[in-house]
């Protein structure tokens, strides 16, 4: 019994210890420049980020100021913005997601960390700044060494060839535009004449060149059937259908080979097609080969239809290029 109460009153005794301790746990504080951000000014903007490392959370800040810039730029589209039909406020919506989706593509790499801490528990927290001229000028560089790019390129050899070439940078127009956008809301007084001058240069490039181009198809006999697919998928592609020579015009030879089958009752047309593109040289440019299997219950000439069906839903979603077996 007394060694019972012996441990007893140990317990009591270590209890009492205990339980007179506190407990103090030290809650981390952001710091007062992630707390309070700064607001951007008229000279600097300003963002703060966090993430799971410094990268994570610079991109985050980027994010941010990207986000600022997309609202200045679709704010100053809707105010000035003119609507001569349909629904003003709809219209007006749609275009300002459309430039704010446009902006968000624009990467800044001229920035700097002006404030950064690693807080643990993967939990990384930075300010960034950007100087708006910095900005500004970094993006005027980026746009002159496109356009430097573009003018520099080498003369392909045959007109298609360079036609894509012309496409590569009409497709870049898109880039081109949205640094434009930032550019005018970074700097109100920014005359961006001479680039819209330029964009309009490299547009003309291409639509002048495509409106000299020219094709002619040539199918076989079993391919004639497929003569006004292709025919369809050259027009809608703003090429034009015509006889004619020179350098700029191009013959696409059609060899088509059906063969009759039946399976589970339905009729079959198995055709195996051959595509080339010669140009006046009678080099060819471009090849493809196309397996259809047309089908149909009610008869032979159906299937065959089949065939050319299906190669237009083919045209439509890959285009008429890929389906001859050029690179545009």
């Amino acid at each position: 019994m007394r060694i019972i109460l012996s441990v007893l009153f140990v317990a009591i005794v270590l209890n009492g210890c205990f339980s007179s301790k506190r407990v103090v746990t030290q809650t981390k504080e952001f710091p007062s420049w992630y707390s309070n951000p700064q607001n951007s000014t008229s000279n600097t903007l300003y963002a703060v980020g966090e993430g799971e490392n410094k990268r994570v959370a610079i991109n985050k800040a980027l994010n941010e100021i990207v986000a600022t810039l997309r609202v200045t730029i679709s704010s100053e589209f809707i105010s000035k913005t003119e609507v001569s039909k349909g629904d003003r406020e709809s219209y007006q919506v749609t275009s300002s997601n459309e430039i704010q989706s446009r902006v968000e593509k624009i990467k800044i790499n001229n920035y700097e960390v002006s404030n950064e801490k690693d807080f643990g528990f993967e939990k990384y927290l930075v300010e960034v700044k950007i100087e708006k001229r910095k900005f500004f000028l970094g993006l005027a560089q980026e746009l002159d060494s496109s356009f430097s790019r573009m003018e520099k390129r080498t003369q392909k050899p045959n007109a298609i060839e360079q036609l894509g070439v012309y496409q590569k940078d009409k497709d870049a127009l898109v880039h081109i535009n949205n640094t434009l956008s930032v550019m005018r809301a970074l700097d109100s007084g920014f005359d961006d004449a001479l680039y819209i001058k330029k964009v309009l240069e490299v547009k003309n490039r291409h639509t002048n060149l495509l409106s000299q181009i020219s094709f002619s198809l040539h199918p076989n006999r079993d391919a004639n059937n497929l003569r006004a697919s292709f025919s369809k998928g050259l027009s809608d592609a703003k090429y034009h259908l015509r006889n004619g020579s020179g350098s700029k015009h191009f013959k696409v030879y059609i060899s088509s080979r059906t063969n009759r089958a039946k399976s589970y009752g339905f009729d079959l047309a198995r055709s195996s097609i051959l595509v080339s593109v010669k140009d006046y040289r009678g080099t060819i440019i471009g090849s493809n080969k196309l397996n259809l299997i047309g089908q149909s219950t009610q008869g032979y000439p159906i299937a065959r239809e089949n065939v050319a069906i299906k190669l237009n839903a083919m045209i439509q979603k890959e285009g008429i290029a890929k389906i001859i077996g050029l690179n545009i």
